[in-house]
């Protein structure tokens, strides 16, 4: 028996894939425990979970919505990740000291996870969730990566060991990654400990109806998501969306989410044509839809691609580009400007994904192929079980 740590930052979508993987380990006779943030842990991660709580910042854990660019990636990393790193360190030790795990999986943004299994010397494993920076985003910008790196540095001196060397975002004694070759395309990992394990698809708590009686087997099925964490710019492409969706109704079912009610209250409700939901079970609903609008979140994303179904991509910031751009180059979907597509353009790129003759419906269900045969939970289990039982060896400690 292995008792594995999990440390995870405050997002959804970086602790979502681990659950299916806690789940994996723990039917195999090892010990899991979480170390995050308490209530985001209780409402994820099941009642019966062992769980640590860390502190995080008190600020919300999103950047200006007129940040883009470099500029909201020095943002997030200087004003949310480091910070969020310090006030987590305490409660990562007291959960070592109380736990004593053989190794630490942590998730590639809550980077105390590897600052403090580096100081206690304890192997770790990185979780990347996003397929973006795999493919080394700041390879153009110089700068910025320099910049980055002495972030971390200093990072390091406060709360890791400053003896050791190499970005703690890429654990040099494995990583697991949540996508595909088939979405990553021909970017080399950044060594060869990475394993490609595919989205873990794990059901999560029904804890959301949806008027399934509305759904319409004369009409395609198309959702439009932009995520939780972008309802401050968001409304104007919502409103666009619905626009675009109302004129396809004699042949298009549209359900479009909007969570922080930028909508107006006349249009919203589960009788609207579109619909406008404040959430949906998206994983129970994808098997029915024929197409999805998003961000270019990765979780929506693979979710999507996983069940065969192609994108329109509108990214707004961050990493969204970067897998929008893979989407495309895939043949799964069709991007959009978000700060300019209006209805007539979303319309557009909805039909050019349902047209069977484009193509993207068949590349969708290729990938959702790739993503199964890369084995999910159990691949990653495997690969955290192999970790675990690897010496830790100075080469890849320091």
């Amino acid at each position: 028996m292995t008792r594995f740590l999990l440390v995870v930052p405050p997002l959804v979508g970086h602790v979502n894939p681990l659950v299916g993987v806690a789940a994996e380990l723990a039917g195999r006779g090892h010990r899991v425990a979480w170390a995050g943030h308490p209530g985001l842990l209780a409402r994820l991660v099941g009642d019966d979970a062992v769980t640590f709580g860390c502190d995080i910042p008190g600020t919300d854990l999103r950047r200006p919505p007129e940040l883009t660019g470099p500029a909201a990636f020095q943002f997030l990393w200087r004003d949310v990740f480091v910070p969020l790193a310090d006030l987590m360190a305490p409660g990562v030790h007291a959960a070592v000291d109380a736990f004593r795990p053989d190794l630490v999986v942590t998730d590639q943004h809550a980077v105390a996870g590897a600052l403090v299994a580096e100081r206690r010397g304890l192997p770790y494993v990185t979780s990347a969730t996003t397929s973006a920076e795999l493919a080394d985003p700041l390879a153009g910008l110089p700068r910025v990566g320099a910049w980055l790196t002495g972030l971390l540095d200093a990072l390091r001196a406060r709360i890791g060991d400053p003896a050791v060397t190499g970005d703690p975002r890429f654990s040099p004694h494995g990583i697991v990654a949540f996508t595909g070759r088939e979405l990553l395309g021909d970017a080399p990992p950044p060594h060869d400990r990475t394993r490609l394990v595919g989205p873990v698809i794990a059901a999560r708590p029904a804890d959301v109806a949806f008027p399934h009686e509305r759904l319409d087997p004369d009409r395609r099925t198309v959702l439009v998501s932009l995520g939780t964490a972008n309802v401050d710019v968001g409304g104007r492409f919502l409103a666009e969306a619905v626009a675009a969706l109302r004129a396809a109704r004699d042949r298009v079912l549209g359900i479009v989410l909007d969570p922080g009610h930028t909508l107006p209250d006349a249009v919203r409700g589960p009788d609207g044509d579109p619909l406008v939901l404040d959430r949906v079970p998206q994983l129970d609903l994808l098997p029915h839809l024929d197409a999805v609008v998003c961000h270019g979140g990765h979780n929506t994303v693979c979710e999507s691609l996983w069940h065969g179904v192609p994108l329109v991509v509108a990214p707004i910031r961050d990493d969204q580009p970067l897998v929008a751009g893979q989407v495309v180059a895939a043949g799964a979907g069709v991007r959009l400007r978000f700060g300019r597509a209006g209805a007539d353009r979303i319309g557009a790129a909805i039909d050019a994904v349902l047209d069977p003759a484009g193509g993207h419906r068949a590349a969708a269900e290729a990938i959702g192929r790739g993503f199964r045969a890369a084995g999910g939970a159990a691949a990653a289990a495997d690969h955290l079980e192999s970790v675990a039982a690897r010496p830790l060896d100075a080469a890849t400690h320091h």
